[in-house]
């Protein structure tokens, strides 16, 4: 089936299957947040993006297999709710960013700067620190060598603007990162997949930069 990643919570994961790795998403919880669990085809190691919510959920989804590791790509609580009890059952070693580490109740066993890699399998994943929504959000980015990249980016980007910010300089600096080492280097095909919602594409929201801009959100 053609992936859409439209999902809601209690229903199906959707499935995109690239040549060398699958990425699942599901919905959990209250705020409706996104996971994400990538399988690397070769190995068939796994990784899980965020464990937000509904620990039982995510560890279906998981299956037998177990996960590798799960990053959590920001300190805010609807993003963690889960990962005490998915790492307590999977033996997961945990990865965040430097800086937002300190604000999550579970131990991180990798801290995670600007430019680091985590790996599943033969595949390999670069952080990006984005700094504004929190101190330490990161986001993930598979350069897929097969097509398009791949972008996980917490809450720092969605469809029709960057993520939630409560100061002007908070605003600015998700904006300067989110040109500097998301727009200014990353192709119009790169497939965006977001902390909550729709999915979208770099393309689809490169337009609207000037207008973010503009109205301070």
């Amino acid at each position: 089936m053609t992936y859409s990643g439209a999902v809601k919570v209690g229903g199906r994961a959707d499935v995109h299957e690239l040549t060398d790795l699958m990425i699942s998403k599901v919905a959990v919880g209250p705020m409706n947040n996104n996971a994400y669990l990538l399988r690397c085809r070769a190995t068939g190691e796994q990784l899980l993006i965020d464990a937000a919510a509904e620990a039982g959920t995510l560890l279906r989804l998981i299956g037998d297999d177990g996960i590798a590791s799960v990053v959590t790509t920001h300190r805010h609580g609807d993003h963690w709710q889960a990962l005490g009890e998915v790492v307590a059952a999977t033996g997961a070693r945990t990865y965040a960013g430097r800086y937002d580490a300190e604000g999550i109740p579970v131990p991180t066993d990798v801290l995670v700067d600007d430019g680091g890699t985590v790996r599943v399998g033969e595949v390999s994943l670069t952080a990006r620190h984005l700094v504004g929504h929190t101190p330490g959000s990161i986001a993930l980015v598979y350069d897929d060598p097969h097509g398009a990249p791949h972008l996980f980016t917490g809450d720092c980007l969605f469809p029709g603007g960057p993520g939630r910010t409560t100061q002007p300089k908070e605003f600015n600096s998700l904006m300067d990162d989110l040109e500097a080492k998301v727009f200014d280097v990353l192709p119009d095909e790169t497939w965006i997949y977001p902390g909550h919602g729709n999915d979208t594409t770099l393309g689809a929201e490169r337009p609207h930069l000037a207008q973010w801009r503009a109205r301070g959100w």
